[in-house]
């Protein structure tokens, strides 16, 4: 009897958290090298990104409506809502030790192959970003990836973005200066299903 009470308990703590990840599903050759505009995204080794960063379908109950993101920054995920209580799930990078932030915004713009310009703050810190203070052009190294989506809330700009990355093995780490990095075939995914104007959590 005690522990079928513990694991009532533990079945409501679930409940109460709002998901449930069980039933995943791996999409297939999410990975390989794709031809992407004018450029060739390069295949990611993907034996050596852990599984439960693989882009995946999950089970994902919710009271957010679909086309709705969530991200969890303490476990290294960021949910697309899906209709019938699924979600596709992506692994994500975050921001490291004192750039941490959470909140609610919106995606008021997206961009592909975006141009990236260091903040003046990031400049102060790192000063051979100067030479980038008109902006880093487009391409297989560039901090933004292969797609940017712009995050804003009722104050403007928040200066965050969710984009890709050329460094697939930083997924799963805190290393950004605090905006939310995906892999590259993960944003470009990402980028087609989400809308201008959708609701980005981040907790």
């Amino acid at each position: 009897m005690r522990g079928s009470r513990i694991l009532i308990a533990a079945l409501a703590a679930l409940a109460l958290a709002g998901c449930s990840t069980s039933g995943s599903s791996l999409v297939v050759n999410a990975y390989t090298a794709k031809a992407d505009g004018a450029y060739k995204l390069p295949a990611i080794p993907v034996t050596k990104v852990e599984r439960q960063y693989r882009r995946q379908v999950v089970s994902y109950q919710t009271k957010e409506k679909p086309g709705t993101i969530v991200v969890d920054t303490g476990a290294k995920y960021l949910y697309f809502v899906m209709e019938n209580g699924r979600a596709m799930r992506y692994g994500i990078g975050v921001g490291r030790e004192g750039f941490e932030w959470s909140g609610t915004a919106r995606i008021a713009m997206k961009r592909e192959w975006p141009v990236w310009t260091p903040p003046p703050a990031m400049i102060n810190r790192q000063p051979e970003l100067a030479k980038y203070r008109g902006g880093m052009q487009p391409g297989l190294n560039n901090p933004l990836g292969a797609r940017a989506m712009y995050l804003y809330n009722k104050r403007g700009d928040t200066g965050y973005r969710l984009h890709g990355s050329p460094e697939w093995w930083s997924i799963g780490k805190a290393m950004s200066s605090g905006c939310i990095r995906l892999m590259n075939q993960d944003i470009v995914d990402l980028y087609n299903r989400a809308e201008v104007g959708a609701k980005v959590i981040v907790m």
